[in-house]
């Protein structure tokens, strides 16, 4: 029996993880979200309305917004707290997503707008959701903050394989696990637990509407994961990208040394 929060759960991997975490009736899921109107009828059509989800209204770009939330859920989950918290929810470029650094650099004032609202989405909100929840993740039996990170912000991965697409959102989300680690270096004396952790490459449906010249870009990407890993025959279906996070969060701890650690959803530096 546990309580779960999780931000952006509105479609994709957060869903998943409402969906897989509220099967149990003795867990407490809370997500927040943006529409919140539109992801409660969701979670009624296909999740039968389970009684042990609470969907509230929440934003990473308001700090208002997500001062209410953490109010709003201090109510549901009252002296029990939080066990897991995930950070989730992202602003997701496609500005970036299938071209070179030196292509994305000649669209001047685009690179400096999507890179302000990844930066302002992806870390600072994450900044807030931690600064205002934690007061109920310290009341929590578990007491894990989980970010949900990418492989792709990882130095190694690009350097050794010139990765070179997604270039603003790996840097937000390289930055999020410096200040996952700036978290764990105040908060570990405590008990809690702050890791990032990537999910490996998981089919959400993202590539649905790619044009015939972003297939090339994503063309170039899939050879060189294939590259990294000859294992690599795809995208990973969503429902067993999750359970190996989950499986990856249960058994980490602060004592088995992954206290503001960068991982993958294998508990390692496999990404795929």
């Amino acid at each position: 029996m546990s309580v779960y929060v999780i931000t952006g759960v509105s479609k994709g991997i957060g869903f998943e993880f409402v969906k897989q975490l509220s099967e149990d009736p003795e867990n407490l899921v809370v997500g927040i979200v943006r529409d919140k109107a539109t992801t409660e009828r969701k979670v009624a059509a296909e999740l039968g309305g389970r009684s042990n989800v609470h969907i509230l209204h929440g934003d990473l770009t308001s700090h208002t917004s997500l001062k209410q939330a953490a109010a709003d859920t201090a109510k549901i989950v009252d002296k029990r707290g939080i066990d897991y918290l995930v950070a989730n929810g992202a602003f997701l470029s496609h500005f970036d997503a299938y071209d070179p650094i030196g292509v994305i650099g000649e669209q001047v004032e685009e690179l400096e707008d999507v890179s302000s609202k990844l930066f302002q989405t992806n870390v600072v909100g994450n900044i807030h959701l931690f600064n205002l929840f934690l007061p109920l993740v310290m009341k929590g039996r578990v007491k894990k903050v989980i970010t949900i990170s990418s492989g792709a912000a990882d130095l190694d991965f690009i350097n050794n394989f010139d990765i070179e697409i997604s270039t603003l959102y790996a840097a937000s989300k390289a930055a999020m696990n410096i200040v996952v680690g700036k978290f764990n270096a105040q908060y570990k004396k405590d008990g809690v637990l702050f890791v990032s952790i990537s999910p490996g490459a998981v089919d959400v449906g993202q590539y649905a509407n790619v044009t015939p010249e972003q297939t090339q870009g994503l063309m170039g990407f899939m050879d060189k994961l294939s590259t990294y890993a000859p294992h690599f025959k795809g995208l990973t279906p969503v429902d067993e990208a999750i359970r190996n996070v989950r499986s990856t969060w249960e058994r980490i701890s602060i004592d088995t040394g992954y206290a503001g650690a960068f991982i993958s959803q294998f508990g390692n530096k496999r990404w795929l």
